[in-house]
């Protein structure tokens, strides 16, 4: 009995060390992002943000980085009354959007406000202002409101979490099975294991199919529509998770012989096919699909993606069942042919990695100049940590004492996925972050320079942009975020600039509240120098904080 008890506390102690990493894995990769996760930039427009024309013009033509898709309703002209000022759809070309507009309106301060998807089915949204004439008070948009609500935010993360850990659960024991599962062993732990990897599957692509519609157009979790599901079934993130589904289907049709018993080749080879087409729909659905060289970036990114399945997948088979239930003889046939299967899996992730890398980050001085640049080192030092536990493993394989003491090995297992829990919880962040070359290109834009920079305080984080940052007009956009990145909402915003060096004394901006949590206003700077910008954000009736800035003006 007090064997049974030993056994019983050994059991759950794995269950329990087993869960843990798998929570602290999902936790990790929903790490909070930065604000900022769209690829697509409005780089121009005409008329110009904040110009004075003297006449109305006939139409408002948006520019962006990439191609951008509509959001039924969501790009709208208002004029200084109030009243629309739009005339029609807007058409789509490509990163061109082109919007109708009564020439014949109101002379005063118009406001243009767009959402629009990108290329890698992120929402892009914001808004700016032109005058006829001369300037007036901008007026508001009264529309409906297309702000993204923080839960779908983060369910959407949630779905896109767990099906990342479903497709691990489910690759990792289809491997084992089909090549190294011993047959005096029963297949009913790995069974289960790969039925629940493959129903969380499933349902994460349903969920994220749903979440889409109010992703991208604005709402709460229920506010979908005929239109907006039409919408997203018809772009090629829809494509691409409706093909998903099918390869799943298809998929649980060879995976039920597989979990009973041993199969031919034919059958396994097919379900490696089915297996490896499904990858596929990962990076056509995101950000490869819009990279420079779409057809590299969705290749390497399905070869990263399936490293990591095996990988992990395997080394969830070794730690929970082959080394506890596998004896001596069969680990020692065992072990060889996993560590070349692992040596094959981080030589693809490295080689994938490595590719995309120099895609995404496009010069060495982005490499340590931006956000993206700086997670990308961080994930190669974790990795190389990875690498060193992995090469500890095979070498006690290659001595031949894995059979014999199996104990090390499994330590060595589960340093690994620690370690790579931690690796994918940055990743999580990484693709969440605009590339570095998006980054450079917007700064190096042909309108002048561009200023951007995340000042935080005890209450509140606060997203500054600056354009073009240089003498004369620019352009300020704030946007408040609470200390977890959630869209903090402002009872009053004030927001100075002075040029001590010059004897500028401080300089109110004019500040128009757009939403609940972003504003925007106009300033002219008179001088080139380190201006000092001072924010003083109120979120109730005693909590404010300020935060400052230096931003460099040509």
């Amino acid at each position: 009995m007090a064997g049974m008890n030993v056994v019983d506390r050994r059991r759950i102690g794995r269950l329990a060390a087993a869960a843990g990493l798998l929570v602290t894995l999902v936790a990790l990769l929903l790490a909070p992002a930065t604000p900022a996760s769209a690829h697509a930039v409005l780089v121009s427009s005409s008329p110009q943000a904040s110009a004075v024309v003297p006449s109305g013009p006939a139409e408002v033509v948006l520019t962006f980085s990439e191609s951008v898709r509509k959001v039924p309703g969501k790009i709208r002209v208002i004029a200084p009354d109030g009243s629309r000022a739009d005339r029609g759809e807007p058409t789509f070309e490509g990163g061109v959007v082109t919007l109708a507009v009564d020439p014949a309106g109101p002379r005063g301060t118009y406001l243009v406000s767009y959402r629009v998807i990108s290329a890698d089915s992120h929402p892009v949204s914001g808004a700016f202002t032109y005058s006829v004439g001369a300037p007036s008070t901008p007026p508001t948009d009264s529309g409906s409101d297309s702000r993204a609500d923080p839960v779908v935010d983060t369910a959407m993360k949630v779905a896109r979490s767990l099906g990342y850990v479903g497709l691990l659960l489910v690759v990792g024991p289809a491997l084992v099975l089909a090549a190294l599962w011993p047959r005096r062993l029963s297949r009913r732990g790995p069974a289960r294991l790969a039925w629940a990897g493959l129903g969380l599957l499933a349902a994460a692509t349903l969920a994220e199919l749903w979440l889409q519609v109010p992703y991208t157009a604005g709402g709460g979790l229920f506010d979908v529509t005929g239109e907006g599901f039409g919408e997203v079934f018809g772009s090629s993130y829809g494509t691409a998770h409706l093909v998903r589904l099918g390869l799943l289907a298809a998929v649980a049709f060879l995976l039920r012989p597989l979990t009973a018993g041993p199969v031919g080749r034919t059958d396994a080879l097919i379900l490696a096919l089915l297996g490896g087409a499904a990858l596929f729909t990962w990076p056509l659905a995101g950000h490869p699909a819009a990279s420079p060289a779409p057809a590299v970036s969705v290749v390497v990114d399905a070869v990263h993606l399936g490293g990591m399945a095996v990988w992990l997948g395997g080394l969830v088979m070794l730690a929970v069942f082959l080394l506890r239930r596998a004896d001596e003889r069969e680990l020692g046939a065992i072990l060889p042919v996993w560590s070349r299967w692992a040596a094959l899996a981080v030589a693809a992730l490295l080689l994938a990695g490595t590719v995309q890398g120099l895609v995404e980050v496009g010069s060495v001085p982005a490499l340590v100049q931006t956000t993206y640049g700086r997670l990308l080192l961080a994930k190669i030092g974790l990795f190389a940590l990875v690498i060193a536990v992995a090469a500890y493993s095979r070498a006690l394989v290659r001595r031949r004492t894995a059979a014999q003491r199996p104990v090390p090995v499994r330590r060595a297992i589960w340093a690994e996925l620690a370690i790579t829990a931690i690796v994918l919880g940055v990743t999580s962040v990484l693709v969440q972050t605009p590339p570095a070359r998006t980054v450079a290109a917007t700064a190096a834009d042909t309108t002048g320079g561009y200023y951007s920079s995340t000042l935080t305080s005890p209450i509140y984080s606060l997203q500054v942009e600056l354009d073009p940052a240089e003498r004369g007009n620019n352009t300020l956009h704030m946007y408040a975020y609470t200390t977890d990145n959630r869209p903090q909402p402002v009872a009053e915003w004030k927001a100075t600039a002075a040029l001590p060096s010059a004897g500028i004394e401080p300089i109110e901006i004019p500040l128009l509240a757009l939403t609940d949590n972003h504003a925007t206003g106009e300033i002219n700077l008179p001088a080139a120098g380190e201006w000092q910008l001072r924010f003083t954000v109120r979120i109730s009736e005693i909590d404010q904080a300020t935060v400052t800035a230096t931003v460099p003006i040509r």
